[in-house]
C-alpha cells in the first residue's frame, strides 16, 4: 500500500514500528526455504501463488515464523485466526471459501466409496495425488480456481490483500493441512469423522457385509457365542468356489514357476560409464576427479566381458 497522501509522505504505519512479540503462538514449523511438506499443502500455496499474490504472501511468512498467530480456526467454509501485529489488540483475520453442498458431497462420497483405492488411502489418513483429479471430475475442485473465490478480511489499517495478517495465516492454514489433510476437506464441508463413516456405510454395503449390532443381546448361560460370518470379498470371493489341495499333493511343485521362464534375463544396453556420469566426481576424501577416471577405465575394461 502507498504511503504518499496528495505527494507528502504520511508513513501511517510508522507509529505502530514493530510487531509486538508473543509467547504461546504458532509458529511455523519451518524456519527457512519454502513452507509446505506435503502435496495438498504445496499445492495450496501454488495456487495462491498463481493468483499473483507470490510477493504479497511473502510479507506473512516472518509473521508466521515468529508465532505472530495466536489461534487458529478451520470450520466449513471458514478460516479464523487471531494474528498479534504492532498494535497492543491482535487483529481479526477471516478467509472464506464456498464449501461444496450436500448433494455434491454425496456425489464426492459415492465416486470414493466405489474405488478401493480412495477408500484405502482416506481409511488409513492419507490423501492421494489422484484425489485432486477425482474431485475436479466431480464438479468440485478441492482449491479455489479463481482469486474473487476468497473472501481475505482482516481489522488492520493496511489496504493491501492480502496484508501480513491473512499472508500469516494463509502459511499456517499450509501447515495444518500438513499436519492433518482432512483439514483441507473439512474446510470444504466434511469433517474428517462425517466423511470416513459415510465412506465405512458405503463400502458396507458394496460388500455386503453385515455391521455388528451395537447392543448385542447376551447369550444364555452355557450356550456358545452366535457369530456372523460376514459374506467373502475380494480375493476370498474369487478363491471361494475352489476345491482345496491338501498340502502332500502341491509341496513337489510350490517352488516351480507358473509359466516358463525366458532362458536369459532381460538386459538393457547402455554405456559402461552411465552411472559415473549420472553420479558426478565423488568427494576428494575418497579421490576426487581422479578416482571417478580410474572407476571408468575399469568400467570400459570389464564392461564387454560381462555382455
Amino acid at each position: 500500500m502507498s504511503e504518499q497522501d496528495g505527494g507528502v509522505s504520511t508513513n501511517r504505519f510508522a507509529d505502530y514500528g514493530r510487531p509486538r512479540r508473543v509467547d504461546g503462538g504458532l509458529r511455523a514449523r519451518s524456519a527457512r526455504g519454502a513452507i509446505g511438506r506435503s502435496w495438498w499443502s504445496r499445492r495450496f500455496l501454488e495456487v495462491l501463488e498463481s493468483f499473483a499474490l507470490g510477493t504479497r504472501l511473502t510479507r506473512g511468512r516472518s509473521y508466521a515464523r515468529a508465532g505472530q498467530v495466536l489461534t487458529l480456526d478451520i470450520t466449513p467454509g471458514r478460516v479464523s485466526a487471531v494474528v498479534q501485529g504492532s498494535r497492543p489488540q491482535p487483529y481479526q483475520v477471516s478467509i472464506a471459501l464456498e464449501p461444496f453442498p450436500a448433494a455434491l458431497w454425496t456425489r464426492i462420497e459415492n465416486e470414493l466409496a466405489g474405488q478401493a483405492f480412495f477408500s484405502a488411502r482416506l481409511l488409513a489418513g492419507d490423501l492421494p495425488d489422484e484425489l485432486e483429479e477425482l474431485f475436479a471430475a466431480a464438479g468440485a475442485p478441492l482449491f479455489p480456481s479463481g482469486i474473487d473465490e476468497l473472501t481475505q478480511r482482516c481489522n488492520c489499517p493496511d489496504f493491501a490483500v492480502p496484508c501480513k495478517h491473512l499472508a500469516a495465516t494463509f502459511y499456517l492454514l499450509a501447515e495444518a493441512f500438513d499436519a492433518d489433510p482432512f483439514e483441507l476437506l473439512h474446510w470444504r464441508g466434511r469433517s474428517r469423522a462425517e466423511l470416513l463413516d459415510e465412506l465405512r456405510a458405503r463400502r458396507v454395503a458394496a460388500t455386503g457385509a453385515t455391521p455388528p449390532p451395537v447392543d448385542a443381546p447376551s447369550e444364555p448361560d452355557g450356550a456358545l457365542p452366535t457369530v456372523e460370518v460376514a459374506a467373502p470379498v475380494g480375493a476370498a470371493r474369487a478363491l471361494a468356489g475352489l476345491s482345496a489341495t491338501p498340502l502332500a499333493e502341491t509341496a513337489d511343485r510350490f517352488w516351480s514357476p507358473p509359466v516358463p521362464l525366458p532362458d536369459r534375463p532381460p538386459r538393457l544396453v547402455t554405456g559402461t560409464d552411465l552411472l559415473l556420469r549420472q553420479l558426478g566426481a565423488p568427494a576428494p576424501a575418497i579421490g576426487g576427479p581422479g578416482l571417478l577416471e580410474r572407476l571408468r577405465r575399469a568400467y570400459r575394461a570389464f564392461g564387454p566381458a560381462d555382455r
